[in-house]
């Protein structure tokens, strides 16, 4: 097994070997152009984020700058969202469902590196897949660890470190993150804490 394959398999791996840093330094030159597009020139980017992500649905955006490792180990689903400064290291898989809403400034990390100093210094890292379920709204600077499992209908609070499992139809914040409490029925009704819609096109 090479170590491309063993970095697939989420099994630690040496990054500089068997066509990685080729593979990475083909990515960065579409992250470049991808980042470098004008405004106004939104169906050329459009185009060129779906040549970096491995797979994704319709309506499919991201503002610049982005950044990932490989781009080919990343799959969003139909109406992915994400603001300004999304870092995604995506040496494992990296899935995130359907509508989906990334605030400014997130990262989300796949990749990480042996904690005892030697283990560490043989130049072993590691990749563990993350999984971020449908209609999850990432606020913003939220940072998701390695091997991470988001639910679905998720709310997790800016500033907020995810480094356990996330269950469905939850708000959950802190660092480390933990669940706060239940998204319920009462929720629809409220754009913002205590403030009620003013409109009724929102159900």
């Amino acid at each position: 097994m090479n170590q491309k394959e063993r970095m697939h398999k989420n099994l630690p791996y040496k990054a500089w070997l068997d066509g990685l840093p080729e593979a990475r330094m083909e990515n960065k030159k579409r992250i470049y152009e991808f980042n470098s597009c004008p405004p106004g020139e939104e169906e050329r980017a459009g185009r060129l984020l779906r040549e970096i992500l491995g797979k994704t649905g319709e309506n499919v955006w991201i503002e610049a700058p982005f950044h990932c490792d490989y781009g080919c180990n990343i799959e969003v689903g139909e109406n992915f969202f994400a603001n300004y400064n999304l870092v995604i290291l995506d040496v494992g898989k990296v899935t995130i469902g359907k509508n989906a809403q990334i605030a400014p400034n997130v990262a989300i990390y796949t990749a990480g590196h042996p904690v005892h100093p030697d283990s560490r210094n043989s130049g072993y890292e590691y990749g563990i897949d993350v999984t971020i379920g449908d209609n999850v709204w990432l606020g913003g600077n939220t940072v998701v660890m390695p091997g991470v499992h988001i639910g679905n209908n998720v709310v997790i609070g800016g500033g907020s470190v995810v480094t356990g499992d996330i269950p469905d139809n939850v708000i959950a914040v802190g660092n480390p993150c933990r669940v706060l409490r239940k998204i319920t029925e009462e929720d629809r009704k409220y754009y913002y804490k205590d403030r009620e819609f003013d409109v009724e096109d929102y159900r």
